[in-house]
């Protein structure tokens, strides 16, 4: 499997396909994580809110730590400081490790200071338990914020990104910072699956719609964050070692209808999730 990477602000290697683990059983994220690692993948995506640290942490025990590229995040509710120094010590309980290569804030909170949880992600850089520091699903606004005010570069800015919604402004600020951008359900959650372009194209290149969508994506310079319960998936998603026409790529670039499957602009606050409390 030949998969490009991108180096980070801290040097480090953050290769272009992961695993994402978002909503699976322990059962099949414990199948899905050794499907991937058996298949050549090296990047390894959660998060506390998953509540799959645990599972994850006992499949990587009978591997080298240090071949996997490693990340989770923080709980929008844990952004003060003492909890976000808490919820990152509890990960890498969970998860069996040392050092997290990326740690991000998984939502923007309003409620909370960001001043003080980059402050925060600044001392668990500092004490070697997180090598690199990114955020997720946060606005170009946001973001730009978080440059301006961090003392540790802002690595990565994990965003639901798919032909549906491409995101151009956004995605246009990332490159202007140097900001990495990940694609959390870079298949909409198969949505796109349904898409009459994804579906043609899938049929001219003998490909699965997924193969084709995440070879666009990574076509776009984008790290792609597939997730799937089932293992032939997960392996059949790193078979990318081919490659889209010009004008092909250009079709799907077309295809984009400002859609989201989760980052809607509007919240229901009360979910654990944000942690919003009144």
């Amino acid at each position: 499997m030949s998969i490009p990477a991108h180096t980070l602000p801290s040097g480090d290697e953050l290769p272009a396909l992961g695993l994402g683990t978002y909503d699976l059983s322990d059962e099949e994220t414990e199948a899905s994580v050794r499907a991937a690692l058996e298949a050549g993948y090296t990047h390894i995506d959660t998060a506390e809110g998953y509540q799959n640290e645990a599972v994850i942490g006992d499949v990587l025990a009978e591997y080298d730590r240090d071949e996997v590229f490693l990340t989770s995040k923080v709980l929008a509710k844990n952004l003060d400081y003492e909890s976000l120094i808490r919820s990152c010590e509890a990960s890498l309980d969970r998860l069996g490790t040392d050092y997290l290569d990326l740690y991000l804030i998984h939502w923007p909170n309003p409620a909370i200071s960001l001043r003080e949880s980059l402050q925060a992600m600044e001392r668990l850089h500092d004490r070697g338990l997180v090598r690199n520091v990114g955020v997720s699903n946060f606005s170009a606004y946001q973001l730009s914020c978080a440059h301006h005010i961090a003392d540790v570069p802002i690595a990565v800015n994990q965003i639901e990104f798919h032909p549906w919604l491409q995101r151009p402004d956004l995605v246009e600020y990332c490159r202007e910072s140097d900001t990495v951008i990940e694609a959390a359900a870079p298949l909409a959650r198969t949505d796109v699956f349904d898409d009459e372009v994804v579906q043609e194209l899938a049929e001219t290149y003998d490909k699965h719609p997924a193969q084709v969508i995440l070879r666009w994506a990574l076509d776009r310079d984008i790290v792609a964050l597939p997730r799937s319960s089932t293992p032939e998936h997960v392996r059949a998603n790193a078979d990318l070692d081919w490659s889209l026409d010009d004008e092909d790529r250009r079709r799907l670039d077309e295809r984009d209808r400002d859609q989201p499957v989760y980052d809607h602009p509007a919240r229901d606050w009360t979910g654990d999730v944000y942690g919003i409390e009144p």
